[in-house]
């Protein structure tokens, strides 16, 4: 059975995804979630993008003890000083560094010939090689690259030491026989190819990404990458939890398997989908809330007589319970806890006593709390963030001839108390005008949606905002079976989040100075 080798990138590509901006804490309570999956190598970001991404990765190296913790690097030596900053501290660090061979990437954005592109590259590798051991080199857009040219780079990447050598296809080009075929021809024909591991790395522009790395894999390739929900630039990357099941339940026919803790695939993209604000749409491969819904009386009929008629994998494969306990307000704290313990969740006391009065809170609008909505209150603040404001009390008037108007009650740190009231074009309007007021910020909404966690009217809602504020942005999060309440919530969570990032930046800066 041959070990395929994870990467992930979930922290890197994938937070390249449109509308998605992870801080520091994020990014750490992730990659701590990602340890626990079992992912063999993480890519926790492109260090010279930002000082803010490189305090990132760094924060992400010091906190992961059991994974090989990665930083993006173009062939330039100021990007690769970057990375070996953004590692300091890691317990095994790689360098991953790229650069594009394709004819058009070569004519349009490099501006280069073949000789330069190879050189530059060898140059680039030459350097890092001084100060890394672990080198994984990508050839970008491999996809479109010539088979001679594609293997004379390999062929300098493995003389120069790389350890790895990655095969991208960048823009979603290639279908399954074409990507399989290019690991064919380099594990035929690269001299020494046996000394490094190729790796797939596959784009879904063509819906194709989780077909081509599994075909990859079938031709030889070591090691694939991809990102958790398979988000990431444009239509998105491998979803890693795809290819991993795949693996487990076709594990005869691709005679392949990973180190995944399988179990920890559901929890893991709960995480990823709260704290990137993409919800995973219910018909999404594993993970989706419909995976394992069966509707049909036909399939429910198979299903009451033997589960594998229409399940060829089960829920408990990936960590999700099935569990008949029905939670209430007349529910006790045993009860509660024993609940928490089956869905994967052992609290300390304090926050055991903070969920249980949320739910106490919640069972009072609810007949019935379901385990989605249990993991939402679970998941609501994943990632402590100092709450200089909190809102107490929300009033909104609105009627269909009238001005909807909002008035908060906010406490702010000291135990001040604010009370303003505001007109809007519509009541959630309305509600921020007031939030505003009161709390003296100037802020942009840059992103506003909704989405209901569990089912029927008194359904528990979740809002997420995006706020920016001089080119800073911080998401929020907001649960309630009033949809107003969320987005008062969600808002005043965003304002928490933007006001420490930029403590956080003005203690960076007086520390430069």
């Amino acid at each position: 059975m041959r070990k395929i080798y994870i990467f992930d990138t979930t922290l890197r590509d994938g937070e390249q995804s449109p509308g998605v901006n992870l801080n520091a804490r994020e990014k750490v309570e992730i990659a701590l979630q990602l340890e626990k999956l079992g992912i063999d190598r993480m890519e926790a970001g492109f260090p010279a993008a930002s000082p803010g991404d490189l305090a990132a990765v760094n924060a992400v190296a010091k906190a992961i003890k059991n994974v090989s913790v990665i930083g993006l690097s173009r062939s330039r030596e100021t990007d690769i000083d970057a990375v070996r900053e953004a590692l300091i501290g890691a317990q095994d660090p790689c360098i991953h560094i790229f650069l594009a061979t394709s004819p058009i990437h070569r004519k349009y954005k490099l501006r280069m010939e073949k000789a330069q592109v190879l050189e530059t590259a060898q140059s680039a590798l030459r350097y890092a090689s001084k100060y890394f051991s672990k080198i994984e080199f990508s050839l970008e857009d491999a996809g479109r690259t010539e088979y001679d040219f594609m293997a004379e780079m390999v062929s300098m990447a493995i003389r120069e030491g790389a350890s790895v050598v990655n095969i991208p296809d960048t823009v979603g080009y290639l279908n399954p026989s074409e990507y399989g075929a290019i690991f064919k021809f380099l594990k035929e024909n690269v001299p020494d190819i046996e000394k490094v591991q190729l790796s797939a790395h596959c784009h879904n522009d063509l819906g194709m990404a989780t077909a081509n790395t599994l075909a990859a894999i079938q031709n030889g390739a070591d090691q694939i990458e991809g990102t958790i929900n398979g988000i990431g630039e444009r239509a998105g990357n491998t979803a890693i939890e795809e290819v991993a099941m795949a693996l487990a339940t076709r594990e005869s026919f691709f005679n392949a398997t990973t180190n995944l803790q399988l179990t920890e695939i559901a929890r893991t993209s709960r995480l990823v989908s709260k704290l990137t604000g993409m919800v995973v749409p219910g018909n999404k491969a594993i993970v989706g809330a419909n995976a394992f819904a069966h509707e049909s009386g036909i399939h429910q009929d198979g299903m009451l007589k033997e589960k594998t008629t229409y399940e060829i994998m089960t829920p408990e494969s990936i960590g999700l319970k099935e569990s008949k306990l029905v939670l209430g307000k007349h529910s006790g704290r045993h009860a509660f806890r024993e609940k928490l313990i089956d869905l994967g969740y052992e609290l300390d006391d304090q926050r055991l006593n903070d969920t249980f009065a949320k739910f106490k809170e919640l069972a009072d609008k609810k007949k019935e709390v379901s385990d989605d909505d249990l993991l939402a209150l679970l998941e609501e603040r994943l990632v402590d963030t100092p709450e200089v404001f909190k809102l107490e009390t929300l009033y909104v008037t609105y009627g269909n001839e009238s001005i909807p108007t909002a008035k908060v009650r906010i406490v702010k740190e000291q135990d001040q108390v604010i009370i303003e009231e505001a007109e809007g074009n519509g009541s959630v309007d309305a509600i921020y005008n007031a939030i505003d007021k009161a709390t003296q910020e100037e802020v942009t909404l840059s992103d506003y949606s909704i989405k209901s966690v569990s089912h029927g009217k008194d359904a528990l809602g979740e809002v997420h905002v995006l706020l920016t504020q001089n080119d800073v942005a911080a998401q929020g999060r907001g649960l309630s079976t009033d949809i107003l309440e969320a987005s008062a919530r969600a808002y005043v969570d965003a304002l928490n989040q933007l006001l420490d990032k930029r403590t956080t930046f003005s203690n960076r800066e007086k520390v430069n100075l």
